[in-house]
């Protein structure tokens, strides 16, 4: 069973960028700020120093450790950056993220096996900027998708081996809803993201395709990972779930949603799942004010159990929250609250949060498209009372009657000697 780790935005720019220990050039073009550094004195004045110049795995903080435990079979980020010490400040946006490519060792210790650009930053610095990030990354030996030199190069999945000999394929695409400027589409000799504008029947029709695609030429684990929808809110759209639902229609076994900078409803759809929203993971923000009842400060972990067709077993969530630039476990109550407000906004999607002795997050889950299928008409859910209300998944209660089996298998192998 493939155990997959995803994550959300990971933006080690700016100033993130500036407490390690090679820091790039701090100008920034922001209607108020003008120094990365700034955003360095904001965290320090929220939540104390943070001692600069720190090691490369400071921002992971104890996330690693977390990783080390849980060792996933593989690790999927969505990187919001560019990584460049070039470049030209793109005139379309106001806010603009970038690490100098001497601290590329903040990412590769985190061992990513997938690092999805298909975002709203990975051209802030323009073509130039886009080309130094893909450069300097595949020279580090990470595999990225969802931007490439080309149209042809910015689709292609990414596609890597796993232990148990299978393979995970990841495709990735940004939405204008999540703030991707058309314009920074890649083109047929353009570098660029893998772009798809939001609401557009015809565009989800064609990452349906490319879907289709990814599935009948690789097969394996497919993921789709999107940067979609706004930074705040918990509402999903009709048109956000419709997308999803299509891609995992197309043959998607997950989908890796985010944009969002706190965590979204999940769902399991067709016995696969869909995050609709991770939430930030590394940033710089602790200093800025707004939007506190989301409690961004909590840092999900992601971690999704998948049977070898791509079905969902189980997802647990590790609750890290982010302090001085840096993750550290988060406290009880906060795991107990961030499952609380889930189970709250899940209840569309039939999805709820428990909380483990340790500490993590268990997901359980009724599959309501399977009901819908199942029911033929309101009639016959009224004659069949229950019908329309499947019990829930429990992976823990499932993992239980896994090892009941295990214990009584050698019974019944003596019966059938006998």
């Amino acid at each position: 069973m493939p155990d997959l780790f995803l994550c959300g935005d990971v933006m080690t720019g700016r100033g993130v960028d500036q407490i390690l220990a090679s820091p790039g050039d701090p100008a920034l073009r922001e209607p108020s700020i003008s120094d990365a550094r700034c955003y360095v004195r904001l965290a320090e004045q929220a939540n104390g120093t943070i001692g600069a110049p720190v090691a490369d795995t400071w921002p992971w903080g104890d996330a690693l450790g977390v990783l080390d435990r849980l060792a996933p079979d593989a690790r999927i980020i969505n990187l919001e950056t560019a990584v460049t010490s070039g470049g030209e400040f793109s005139a379309a946006k106001d806010i603009h993220y970038r690490m100098n490519p001497a601290n590329v060792g903040c990412l590769t210790c985190a061992q990513p096996d997938v690092c999805s650009l298909a975002n709203n930053h990975a051209l802030d610095f323009g073509t130039a900027g886009l080309i130094d990030t893909l450069d300097t990354l595949a020279g580090a030996d990470l595999v990225t998708v969802g931007a490439g030199f080309d149209e042809a190069s910015a689709w292609r999945p990414a596609v890597v081996g796993l232990a148990d000999g299978g393979q995970l394929v990841v495709l990735a695409a940004g939405l204008s809803s999540s703030g991707v400027p058309p314009d920074w589409a890649a083109g047929h000799a353009r570098p660029g993201v893998a772009f798809l504008t939001a609401g557009s029947r015809a565009a989800r029709a064609d990452l349906a395709r490319r879907v289709r695609a990814a599935r009948e030429e690789h097969g394996g684990i497919l993921v789709v990972s999107l940067h979609s929808g706004p930074n705040w809110g918990y509402d999903v759209t009709t048109d956000e779930a419709a997308l999803a639902h299509e891609v995992i229609e197309a043959g998607a076994d997950l989908v890796h949603g985010h944009s969002s900078h706190h965590a979204r409803p999940a769902e399991v759809y067709r016995h696969r799942l869909i995050l609709y929203g991770c939430g930030d993971f590394i940033d710089d923000y602790e200093g800025i004010g707004g939007h506190q009842r989301y409690r961004a400060d909590l840092r999900p972990m992601w971690f999704a159990s998948l049977w070898p067709d791509g079905r969902l077993g189980g997802l647990r969530i590790a609750v890290m929250r982010a302090r001085q630039m840096r993750l550290w476990p988060a406290s009880r109550s906060d795991a107990a609250w961030l499952a609380g407000e889930l189970t709250r906004v899940g209840r569309r999607f039939g999805t709820a949060l428990d909380i483990s002795a340790d500490g993590t997050l268990q997901l359980r889950w009724r599959d309501l498209a399977q009901v819908a299928e199942r029911a033929r008409d309101v009639r016959v859910a009224e004659r069949e009372p229950g019908r329309g209300q499947p019990a829930w998944h429990d992976p823990g209660a499932h993992q239980q009657l896994v090892g009941d089996l295990a214990e009584r298998r050698p019974e019944r192998e003596l019966r059938r000697r006998e």
